[in-house]
């Protein structure tokens, strides 16, 4: 017994010594204290007659309206950041790898932040930005790796996209024909491709659904998605069988002999794709076989309300999107969505009290594994609740993102990328300009075009 406990304090002792050397300590306040100030600050100009309120003091405070409207004056703060940050980052691609054609690391992502940039603003100069990088990496597919984020697959999606926008049909119906040749090597069961999101079959599947999002339904075809989703379920039955854990974890997911629980190599990635709508996964396959998988991992959350990195693993460590609570969040939020049970919000919503408390991160302010990945967490939880708390830590995760550098956080190999470096915090800032919106890139797919009709 006593043996037991001093392992746990151990393991205590050391995740919280190892949190402090992850992340900085978030010294914000944090919603209510600042909605009382905001309060108060109101109720003094009242008093006084004035039309317009005094700001909180010290810097409390909301940053945006009643409606949920960024204010003008820190509107006016991210689109400055934006522009300084877009100028560092052109500069810095001059010498980046002409060779990564990736959207996790190379310029399918920087295409990616200039089709964001141009959603968000309306100015064509973006598109065109956009189609400069989709040209680039157009030239230089691989062949070797099928996913959206690191393989050919999002190459030809975003280019798809990028040309339908310009109304480039023909250009954009070559990307697809390409991308659709990579399905056969995806849906082969002998083949050992993996099922996760970064390397494996729901990267490639995001990269379907991203089209029928982006261009409309019927882009790529009900039979086309059904094959992939078919295959990814088949593969998780056939690890449960073999593993003994068929009726637990009725679809289990392993990547290099691991069993990951996150979102970009875990089950959470895995989990979160089969449910969005734009898969059509059938409601039994959801009740019967995702349904009970994603309470198996919800079991395996630890105290703090993080969550493993592998099933194997028993330190709390890693708040990331990749690995931990900021993934796994995603996964929660949409089995309320799909499911409506209680239970997954209120873990969604724990999961966002760690990424508040040990989110700032010390890796940086990227997506994978940086602050800004973080960031998104909020704004997905504002989206599904519309309770601001999640989108003023929203706003406070952005500015720390205005103060880029200034940390002394560790600087990232791909330092200007989308998925670890500066393209990813740009992403995340311009979402914050309009966070009804806002969605975590090549992951989070916007409404389909029929959902926008309801």
């Amino acid at each position: 017994m006593g043996e037991t406990m001093s392992k746990r304090l151990r393991l205590h002792l050391g995740a919280e010594a190892e949190m402090e050397e992850r992340a900085f300590a978030n010294r914000f306040p944090d919603y209510e204290a600042a909605a009382s100030a905001d309060a108060a600050a109101s109720a003094a100009a009242e008093d006084a007659d004035d039309a317009s309120p005094a700001p909180a003091p010290d810097g409390l405070g909301l940053p945006f309206h009643d409606d949920g409207k960024i204010i003008p004056t820190f509107t006016r703060r991210i689109q400055t950041k934006i522009k300084d940050l877009l100028q560092q980052m052109e500069e810095g691609l001059k010498t980046a790898d002409p060779h990564d054609c990736s959207a996790y690391t190379g310029w399918t992502g920087i295409a990616l932040l200039y089709l964001q940039l141009h959603r968000v603003t309306g100015d064509q100069t973006h598109l065109l930005r956009s189609l400069d990088y989709v040209k680039r990496t157009l030239r230089n597919l691989s062949g070797r790796r099928v996913t959206f984020l690191c393989g050919d697959a999002g190459p030809l999606a975003v280019g798809a996209v990028v040309y339908h926008k310009l109304k480039s049909d023909g250009e954009s119906q070559e990307c697809i024909a390409k991308l659709l040749q990579l399905q056969k090597s995806i849906v082969c069961q002998d083949s050992d491709l993996p099922d996760e999101l970064l390397y494996g079959r729901a990267g490639y599947l995001y990269a379907l659904l991203y089209l029928n999002t982006e261009i409309g339904p019927g882009t790529v075809s009900e039979s086309a998605v059904r094959e992939v989703v078919t295959a990814i379920v088949e593969s998780g039955k056939a690890l449960s069988r073999e593993e003994r854990k068929a009726e637990r974890c009725p679809l289990l997911y392993q990547w290099h002999r691991k069993q990951y629980v996150g979102a970009a190599h875990g089950m959470a990635g895995i989990y979160y794709m089969l449910m969005q709508p734009a898969a059509k996964v059938d409601q039994e396959t959801l009740a019967e076989m995702v349904k009970p998988s994603i309470d198996y991992v919800r079991h395996k959350r630890f105290r703090s309300g993080n969550y493993p990195s592998s099933l194997s693993n028993e330190t709390d460590r890693l708040v990331h999107w990749c690995h931990g609570a900021s993934g796994v969040i995603h996964m929660l939020m949409q089995a309320h969505k799909v499911f409506k049970e209680e239970k997954y919000l209120k873990d969604a919503v724990e999961c966002s009290d760690v990424i508040w408390q040990r989110g700032l991160l010390r890796k940086g302010y990227g997506l994978c594994h940086g602050t800004a990945g973080n960031g998104y967490s909020f704004l997905s939880l504002y989206h599904l609740t519309q309770d601001r708390k999640h989108l003023y830590r929203a706003c406070k995760f952005a500015e720390w993102c205005l103060d880029y550098g200034a940390h002394g956080c560790r600087i990232p190999d791909r330092p200007y990328s989308l998925f670890e470096g500066m393209a990813g915090a740009i992403h995340f800032l311009s979402d914050v300009l309009t966070p009804e919106t806002s969605r975590f890139p090549a992951f989070e797919l916007s409404p389909s075009q029929t959902d926008k009709k309801m």
